[in-house]
């Protein structure tokens, strides 16, 4: 084995940060924290051996900051930094950087970051490796005459996406031409403001695709391995919220497929540590076709890790030392299902809207197979600053009846106070017979905020024929001099009516 690291640097914050403190804390390894001002009292910070402040709030002022960040790693004698997930995780320029201050960066080489972080080039690279790609551009539109005209060669409903795109970022569904201008027009700006690149190009939208994604792991050894699939299509404006191991369509015959898929296109870039790569399968018939591949751990990793039994964080700070992966493509086994739910500090009634402020109130489930990956505590500030996750909560159960039922367990025992969060939105989906049944796609959370307003209104229409039919029965009453309303009922009509005028 090759010589480890005596101490890393966490170039991040938050609750990624929290697990790969954790994770070098079991390799018994010495861990280095950076803050902002908002930070200062961070789970982060408090976890950490050490940590260092790198700036003012805002991240272009903090966590943006390579050369802090470098500076920091300097003062600390840190040997490597691990990058987490967004931030400087897949910046090819900040990781030319800190090989250049001779330190390791725990991830692929700024080659296979630039190759895969263009869309369209990621697009070609798959093309040349015989991988089934959406029907799309693989150049940026120029104007809107081609726009026109690519949209009309493809046919309708198609997306605009941006080359340098992710989250969601620059993405546009259109329906038809007459979207397609303003369309245009937003998803360049959007483009421009988010990554400073208004490159845009088209796909053909796929109709209720699934959101399927591929876990490949490389060493600088020439080994490549998948660790099978993850179904992430519930989303809310195109970010995920809600991943499972496997993905409730997925058979062996398909998996391995995918995982053949995402291995060429991880070896066409000579890839190296853990990467994913993302496709649009459709429901219909199977098909799948590539997305993208993001160079970095994802935020669902947990997900895979309990069904695998492989600890994800660890064997990437294994790989960066350059020793080859401590398991081959035939030691993989997906056991069980896991399924996790991205706490946000956001209100599911208000379009998930963030909800930032001080957590009053922390009560984490416990119990057989539940697992909470979180980077807050009681008296926690979620900031405005940053992305508002406050945990990656996921259960595991022996098939995905049991992963279902312990979640729905778990989450009526997660209580979180002073914000609004997303829990109350999780403990309904697991109750819904869509989801349960596994009828998911990207398109998922709007079908169920149809279905939802239904219901609602069927129970409310419920309600008004109750009401009606005791005020009517009272009337009858009071005309033969009896007693209007029995208190028990009087207090089943206020209750109603209160209800009904919210």
């Amino acid at each position: 084995m090759a010589a480890m690291f005596k101490k890393i640097l966490i170039a991040n914050r938050g609750e990624i940060a929290c697990r790969v403190i954790r994770a070098c804390r079991e390799m018994q390894i010495g861990t280095v924290a950076v803050y902002s001002d908002a930070d200062k009292d961070a789970l982060h910070v408090r976890m950490a051996d050490e940590a260092y402040n790198v700036g003012p709030p805002p991240s272009a002022e903090s966590y943006l900051r390579w050369e802090k960040i470098l500076e920091a790693a300097k003062r600390a004698g840190a040997e490597a930094i691990h990058p987490g997930y967004g931030f400087l995780s897949e910046n090819a320029a900040f990781v030319r950087q800190v090989k250049a201050a001779g330190l390791t960066f725990i991830g692929p080489s700024p080659e296979a970051m630039e190759a895969m972080g263009g869309k369209m080039s990621a697009r070609r690279i798959a093309i040349a490796a015989g991988v089934p790609v959406v029907p799309g551009t693989t150049e940026p539109l120029e104007n809107f005459d081609e726009a026109r005209e690519t949209a009309a060669s493809f046919g309708y409903p198609i997306m605009l996406k941006a080359s340098a795109g992710g989250g969601g970022k620059g993405m546009r569904l259109v329906n038809d031409e007459a979207e397609l201008r303003s369309a245009l027009e937003a998803s360049q700006s959007e483009a421009l403001s988010s990554f400073g690149d208004d490159a845009v190009y088209i796909e053909k939208a796929i109709v209720q695709p699934r959101h399927i994604e591929i876990q490949v792991f490389s060493d600088t050894h020439g080994n490549h391995v998948h660790l099978g699939e993850r179904e992430c299509s519930i989303q809310r404006r195109h970010q995920k919220v809600i991943e499972e191991s496997p993905s409730p369509i997925n058979s062996a015959d398909l998996r391995e497929k995918m995982g053949e898929c995402a291995v060429m296109v991880a070896k066409a870039v000579d890839y190296v540590g853990a990467g994913t790569v993302e496709f649009l399968v459709s429901d219909l018939d199977r098909s799948f076709y590539f997305l993208e591949m993001n160079t970095r751990l994802q935020v669902e990793h947990p997900v895979t890790e309990l069904v695998t039994g492989i600890d994800l964080v660890r064997e990437q700070i294994l790989v960066a030392a350059g020793n080859s992966l401590s398991f081959k493509q035939t030691d993989v086994r997906m056991n069980g299902h896991a399924i996790e739910c991205r706490v946000y500090a956001e209100d599911p009634e208000n379009n998930f809207l963030p909800s930032p402020g001080t957590i009053t109130r922390l009560r984490v489930p416990q119990g057989p197979s539940v697992r909470d990956d979180g980077g807050v505590y009681e008296g926690s500030e979620v900031s405005i600053y940053y992305d508002p996750m406050i945990s990656k909560f996921a259960t595991y159960g022996k098939d995905r009846e049991e992963a279902i039922g312990r979640m729905r367990r778990a989450l009526a025992e997660y209580e979180i106070g002073g914000i609004k969060t997303t829990l109350p939105f999780f403990r309904e989906v697991v109750e819904d017979e869509e989801f349960i049944a596994g009828n998911i796609d990207t398109g998922f959370i709007a079908k169920w905020q149809e279905r939802r307003k239904k219901e609602r209104r069927s129970t409310e229409t419920s309600d008004l024929a109750i009401i009606a039919a005791v005020l009517a029965s009272a009337s009858n009453s009071s005309a033969k001099s009896q007693p209007a309303i029995e208190p028990a009922a009087k207090w089943a009509v206020t209750g109603r009516l209160a209800r009904l005028s919210q």
